[in-house]
């Protein structure tokens, strides 16, 4: 297993098959008090869409209703940026990649100090699930 760090993301390598891998994320997800609000199958939908063929990859957006009810009490237009999304990807080596958005990172992008606390536990929540895994 290998963990990469980025400017706006979490992640690690898992080498385990890519339904093994997103069963655990969500499994993880609810111990964090995070559900899966959105589904997106990118691999179904280009396939769908445009008769193109990727390796499998989805898209979870997961939400803490605890703190997406703080970040919108203080920031009434942050919805334009939740759930936070954590990938499942399979990669070109056939292991499994999951991923997870850096919510401080992406509030950055937000001029309102009062987001930061809540992004860091959000951070660290998400940081655990990948930690875990």
């Amino acid at each position: 297993m290998s963990e990469v760090k980025t400017t706006y993301y979490f992640a690690r390598t898992l080498p385990i098959g890519l339904e093994e891998a997103e069963a655990r994320v969500r499994e993880l997800l609810q111990e964090e008090g995070f559900g899966v609000l959105t589904e997106i199958d990118v691999r179904e939908t280009l396939k769908k869409k445009l008769n193109i063929e990727v390796r499998p990859y989805r898209i979870l957006g997961a939400c803490n209703p605890h703190f997406a009810h703080q970040a919108l009490q203080a920031e009434p237009h942050i919805g334009t940026m939740l759930p936070c999304n954590v990938i499942v990807r399979q990669t070109e080596d056939g292991q499994t990649e999951v991923a997870a958005i850096d919510p401080v990172a992406s509030m950055q992008a937000v001029d309102n100090p009062a987001l930061r606390p809540i992004a860091e536990q959000v951070r660290e929540r998400l940081k655990r699930i990948i930690e875990k895994l």
